[in-house]
């Protein structure tokens, strides 16, 4: 059977009863799926940090960008997006396949009410395959095992793992080797995008948000540019490099136009030599 012809989706327990990263995200986008928890923790940063929202919304905009860039510049054609989270349309394989439908994308997330909502991940055109796991970056051996990545995804020609607003949430220690074991088993040209948390364009913003974060139970680590640049060690790096999400390929359709202090995130893509 073909993972996007809807397999049954278990039940899960979505403890709503604490904030979920992916959940504050999807309150602070404006969504629905997100509980009292996570309000609050939004609320509280939203409270300090007015611009909150809008830095969200541009966070998710850059991931629109990157997934043209790849198909369209790049040719890419296969996508393994880890730490999905909660369907927001435009999701990355609508927007890849509206340039290529013959695109393959493979969600994962561990998140429960993410696997809840897979249904919206699954609707691929004809041409091209999803298929949404329940896995997690910290297992990569049996995330890269899974029935559901090998029949989806070719490992034998390049594959784009793209990481948006995940890595933040584990620390350095953990993060590094875990991307660089992915990156290993993915053949040359494959490329790497990466978007994480930074506290250098508004420290002060950003150590609200971070603090609001870990009160709610959530860790998060903010990184430098030079930390943040580590994770494309050894890759080729994209024009223009490692640079804040509002100067990433910025698109006037993208509004408003952010400046620097109001956005608290990095972006990168890079090609596997």
């Amino acid at each position: 059977m073909r993972p996007d012809q809807h397999d049954p989706i278990p039940t899960v327990d979505l403890q709503t009863d604490r904030a979920h990263a992916a959940r504050v995200y999807d309150y602070m986008l404006g969504g629905k799926t997100n509980f009292a928890a996570d309000r609050e923790a939004g609320d509280k940063i939203a409270a300090q940090w007015p611009g909150s929202r809008a830095s969200a919304r541009a966070a998710r905009a850059v991931m629109h960008r990157l997934t043209r860039r790849l198909v369209e510049t790049h040719g890419v054609r296969q996508f393994l997006d880890i730490g999905t989270g909660i369907p927001t349309a435009p999701n990355l394989h609508e927007v890849a396949q509206a340039i290529e439908p013959a695109s393959r994308v493979v969600y994962v997330d561990n998140d429960p009410i993410v696997l809840a909502h897979a249904r919206a991940l699954l609707t691929s055109t004809p041409q091209g395959r999803t298929a949404y796991m329940d896995g997690d970056l910290r297992d990569p051996e049996k995330l890269l095992a899974d029935p559901a990545l090998r029949g989806t995804l070719d490992l034998g020609r390049p594959v784009a793992l793209t990481l948006v607003n995940l890595v933040h949430f584990l620390s350095d220690e953990a993060a590094l080797p875990l991307v660089q074991e992915l990156l290993e088993a993915l053949p040359s040209g494959s490329f790497l995008a990466l978007t994480t948390g930074t506290g250098d364009s508004a420290p002060e913003q950003a150590e609200v948000a971070s603090r609001r974060y870990r009160e709610a139970g959530i860790e998060n680590h903010l990184r430098t540019l030079a930390q943040v640049e580590r994770f494309f060690t050894g890759l080729e790096l994209d024009e223009p490099g490692v640079v804040l999400i509002n100067r990433w390929h910025p698109d006037l359709d993208d509004s408003p136009v952010l400046k620097d202090h109001e956005v608290m995130s990095y972006a990168g893509l890079a090609r596997k030599p």
